[in-house]
């Protein structure tokens, strides 16, 4: 039950990608006008830089699941190497409850904001007045789909952890081997 979710959640989180790109390609578009407009005719469409800003925001949040799904976050393993290989499923696995816990306090902090952002009626304090959900909603949706696909990611490596899959943990929480990071560059 949880290998068909976790392919389904991983593919969400291919879409979740694309929309992000989206967002940064068109920012830098809007950019890109706002400079030719004020170079060439000395008009400015104004929030260029403000909305570009918000793009990146979400496009971040709602890339984070992907990254986490291709092995792609940042660690430092260099201690990793010296572990038995029976020991590595579980740093490797408490690395990744680490990382979904700190994704949690964030989650709940994002939550606490857009709340105060709703009641309160928040806007932005630039010409524009963006109301702040906006931006953050969607921001927060990244967060919280981060959250659910690391916990599912979780739960399939313990359980292929204790139906002896040691292989298929690495796949799923493991740092990638040489030959995995040169074959997603041939690619």
């Amino acid at each position: 039950m949880l290998d068909p979710l976790l392919n389904g959640t991983r593919k969400v989180s291919l879409w979740l990608t694309w929309l992000g790109g989206t967002l940064i390609v068109l920012s830098a578009f809007l950019v890109t006008l706002e400079v030719l407009l004020r170079k060439f005719l000395n008009i400015s469409l104004g929030g260029a830089d403000e909305i570009s800003g918000y793009a990146f925001g979400v496009a971040t949040s709602l890339a984070l699941s992907y990254a986490l799904f291709e092995r792609a976050h940042i660690r430092v393993d260099a201690l990793l190497g010296k572990f038995p290989q029976g020991l590595r499923p579980l740093i490797n696995l408490f690395g990744l409850i680490m990382l979904i816990g700190f994704a949690m306090v964030v989650v709940v902090m994002v939550w606490s904001m857009v709340s105060d952002t709703l009641d309160n009626g928040s806007r932005s304090i630039t010409p524009m007045r963006v109301p702040l959900a906006i931006p953050q909603i969607p921001w927060l949706i990244g967060w919280m789909f981060f959250v659910f696909s690391g916990a599912l990611i979780g739960l399939v490596a313990i359980k292929r952890y204790f139906a002896g899959d040691e292989a298929g943990v690495q796949e799923l929480i493991g740092v990638k081997s040489l030959d995995e990071q040169i074959q997603d560059e041939t690619v």
